[in-house]
């Protein structure tokens, strides 16, 4: 019987798939003997002269058929929704072609978690009277925006998208960032927002903004990793070809001069590598340098120009990333764990873990720990 009720399930999806080639359908959890789970719906704007790529990034993470994931998801994959100002009306992206949104702002406000990838120009306005400053960001969007805070979804922005969050008031108060060339826009127009213009991006809980276009690459495998975990992240970003997590902040692109890489620098990319080897054991910028053979100095000089993080900053950054399978295990205490990643103490680490993740080891373990009570 059960046979007879699987296979009359996927002769109907699959029959409603071929009726309904331009449509996609939204994605169903199906399930044989349980109450099928919820799907966490991402509604992402579009907007007529946007930039393709941010849109791109948020389609790739949300959008995309996740079957090589398997028994690794404990909940559904998302739901996406393209919404518009206009659902139905043609939308010029930059590069010469069109898209058509299907969804319009009641979807959005109505969405799990909403997407601003970016607004038509953040410089509008520029001059004008206080008030008047529009940045781009139409008043539907703002009244939609405030609407799926009030109800409780989350929040995100990529690159240009923090000035809409910042219209719609969900930034007062908050550390905020967006792409390096509009930061000081972003400050003098919204003087409550406390713009950090060096950081890839900032996780407050409910609302979360992100530097340039590249950013929000790590911005959303961070939202994957917050839903699903270490290990479902990872999978996307191997998919998507990219690091799980980057390094380091906007400060190491601004206006920064492309330079021929020295000889010496070789050694940095093998003291890389060796101290992720030995991640457990004692590693001081000394320690450091002598596996790159460089003298101290030097070997700060030439890390901090190409990571744009200092040496002890990137050593303890991979120290937590190591941290969190582990966390994710039921198995070992967060002081035997912060001991194996190579933390002094238990107090160390969990100093590190809440300046990096903004939690807890302890809360992290608990939201994503398999079999963890």
């Amino acid at each position: 019987m059960a046979e007879q009720i699987a296979e009359q399930a996927a002769g109907q999806i699959s029959q409603q798939v071929a009726e309904d080639r331009v449509a996609r359908p939204r994605p169903v959890a199906v399930t044989i003997g349980r109450r099928p789970e919820p799907v966490h719906d991402v509604a992402v704007y579009a907007f007529d002269g946007m930039a393709p790529f941010e849109l791109g990034v948020v389609v790739e993470v949300f959008g995309l058929a996740r079957p090589e994931l398997g028994g690794l998801l404990a909940a559904p994959w998302y739901g996406l929704k393209v919404c518009a100002d206009r659902p139905g009306a043609e939308l010029d992206a930059v590069g010469g072609f069109a898209l058509t949104a299907r969804h319009g702002l009641d979807d959005l406000a109505a969405a799990d978690t909403v997407v601003i990838p970016g607004v038509r120009n953040a410089f509008s306005g520029v001059g004008a009277p206080p008030g008047r400053q529009t940045g781009g960001v139409s008043p539907g969007l703002v009244e939609a925006l405030r609407t799926a805070h009030e109800r409780g979804a989350r929040i995100v922005s990529i690159c240009s998208g923090a000035f809409a969050l910042a219209a719609a008031g969900l930034l007062d108060g908050k550390e905020a960032t967006t792409h390096w060339r509009y930061a000081e826009l972003l400050q003098q127009r919204y003087p409550r927002v406390r713009v950090n213009p060096d950081v890839l991006y900032v996780d407050n809980g409910d609302v979360l903004t992100s530097a340039g276009s590249a950013a929000g690459i790590d911005l959303c495998l961070h939202l994957v990793r917050r839903d699903h975990g270490a290990k479902v992240a990872n999978s996307v970003a191997r998919r998507f070809v990219v690091a799980p997590h980057r390094d380091g902040g906007q400060a190491q692109f601004i206006e920064a001069a492309v330079r021929p890489v020295e000889e010496d620098e070789d050694g940095i990319a093998r003291s890389m590598q060796w101290a992720l080897d030995h991640l457990s054991d004692p590693l001081t910028v000394s320690v450091l340098a002598r596996a790159a053979r460089m003298s101290d100095r030097s070997y700060l000089r030439h890390f901090t120009a190409r990571n744009g993080t200092s040496p002890m900053r990137w050593v303890v950054t991979q120290r937590i990333a190591a941290s969190l399978a582990l966390l994710e295990s039921p198995e070992g205490t967060v002081e035997e764990i912060a001991a194996a990643v190579g933390f002094e103490s238990a107090a160390t680490f969990r100093h590190h873990f809440g300046r990096v993740m903004r939690t807890s080891p302890t809360a992290y373990r608990r939201s994503f720990g398999r079999g963890v009570a």
